[in-house]
């Protein structure tokens, strides 16, 4: 029975992918699976024959009833324009939930006819860091692809070195991205765009269906949903590394998980990607690419914003230049929420301000300074004795008790602030035991970060000048 819908198959041009099986694999093995995710999807009685299941999701054997297919796109990869495409990865199709369709992609599963040169695969260390991440990203409430299952194969997959193949089953709330409406405009065939346009409404924002400018009004609603992301990755310290426009999803879910990492040690410039050596998305400068690269998805637009092209950019500037402002705003709120100010004013903004530049001046761990502010410690003691910090606290607590009490400030920080990321040193100390067979701190792992506000949970720590030499690579 097809338990698998082909809506972007059925219903968009054929320009726009192409027809495409997952190249078998020898030798499969599941290494993860993840069973509430598919009992949340409904697809679990699909799944319950683990052979059926691996034969499935390791590309072997094809879904009943399933069109895969490889996803044609384009993007500007570090500001330049790139003709790109699922060079590694299939859409088996989508699932019905009760939140709408769900993509299921196959990641690592071979080469397309948007491979170029590529070799179609990934790596079983690649794919065991995003389900891992993704997950992670999950349980810190911050909207993001989610992560079904991870295949390893006999390989090889040669990088710098041999590894062992693996296969990622990624769940979206779709794989559209800035990239998909860069191709339809600039690669695409005449109503490509048009068509796209319509799906993606269909899809993820029915309410704009009626609409009498739907372009405008998507880009208002992709604005708000990566205005709202953004802010989220700030709360947490996350560092996503590769925010090129093919890495921007039109639903507004964090996306490919390559190079990203987790800031420890405060500073807005922090970057921890191998390819990004001008610091292009540092830490605190990704609220500006995701402007950037809302201006790109406008350009795509403006055809079906208003014939004159003129008129079509005067509008889509004027909803632009909302971003600046609505972020800010957005930031503020969130990071007084971070310092339990229940009730904020304009003046918590300097307070703000004024405690992050003492902890980049002092290169204080972020996640541990918002849990210790909130608990009391040896952090935050010792930082009281410095004068200037011992000032800033003084405002702190007069600001957080403004018109509440310390139980309600409290509660704000314990909800706003985790007490459990992925620390780097603990990504890669789990990553080299599962790749060498032992898959148990993995799993223990895993099983912390799905409670990350948990106030049972022990502060982490980070070996000293880990950060200094930490790189992170696309690898896969």
């Amino acid at each position: 029975m097809a338990w698998l819908k082909h809506t972007y198959a059925t219903q968009l041009p054929p320009n726009l992918y192409a027809e495409q099986a997952p190249v078998p694999v020898s030798n499969p093995q599941m290494a993860l699976f993840n069973e509430a995710l598919a009992r949340e999807l409904g697809i679990a009685e699909h799944l319950k024959d683990e052979q059926k299941a691996l034969a499935y999701l390791s590309g072997n054997e094809k879904v009943p009833g399933s069109q895969p297919i490889a996803q044609a796109y384009a993007g500007h990869q570090f500001g330049h324009f790139t003709r790109l495409g699922d060079g590694r990865a299939i859409l088996l199709g989508e699932v019905e939930t009760k939140r709408g369709l769900c993509d299921l992609q196959l990641k690592g599963s071979g080469q397309t006819p948007y491979s170029r040169r590529g070799d179609g695969r990934a790596t079983f260390y690649s794919m065991l860091r995003e389900y891992l991440i993704s997950e992670a990203i999950y349980a810190l409430h911050i909207p993001t692809t989610r992560s079904l299952a991870v295949v390893k194969t006999a390989g090889p997959v040669y990088r710098e070195q041999r590894h062992e193949g693996g296969i990622l089953t990624r769940v979206a709330a779709s794989h559209i991205r800035v990239g998909t409406f860069e191709y339809a405009r600039f690669l695409g065939q005449p109503g490509d765009l048009e068509a796209l346009l319509k799906y993606t409404i269909q899809r993820h924002y029915p309410a704009l269906k009626d609409h009498p400018n739907p372009a405008l009004a998507l880009l208002e609603a992709v604005r708000q949903k990566q205005k709202d992301l953004i802010v989220n990755w700030l709360r947490v310290g996350f560092i996503h590394g590769v925010m090129n426009t093919d890495n921007m999803a039109i639903s507004g879910e964090t996306i490919d998980y390559g190079p990203c990492a987790f800031m420890n040690a405060f500073h807005p410039r922090t970057v921890f990607s191998s390819i990004d050596t001008d610091g292009r998305y540092a830490f605190a400068n990704q609220p500006n690419i995701a402007y950037w690269n809302l201006g790109v998805l406008a350009n795509a637009l403006l055809p079906l914003i208003d014939e004159e092209e003129a008129i079509a950019s005067a509008k889509a500037e004027e909803v632009l230049d909302r971003f600046p402002e609505d972020f800010t705003g957005a930031y503020f709120e969130m990071m007084g929420n971070k310092l339990g100010i229940v009730n904020q004013v304009e003046e918590d903004r300097d307070l703000v301000n004024s405690g992050l530049k003492l902890l980049a001046k002092w290169r204080v761990d972020y996640t541990n300074f918002f849990t210790e502010l909130r608990r009391g410690g040896d952090l935050i003691n010792k930082l009281r004795e410095e004068e200037a910090f011992e000032n800033w606290y003084s405002r702190w607590e007069k600001a957080r008790l403004r018109g509440t009490s310390l139980t309600e400030s409290n509660a704000l920080m314990a909800q706003t602030n985790p007490v459990a990321i992925p620390r780097n040193h603990l990504v890669e100390e789990v990553l080299q035991s599962a790749v060498a067979g032992d898959m148990q701190p993995f799993h223990s792992f895993l099983q912390e970060l799905s409670s990350p506000y948990d106030d049972g949970l022990s502060l982490q720590t980070v070996p000293a000048d880990f950060d200094a030499s930490y790189q992170t690579f696309c690898g896969t």
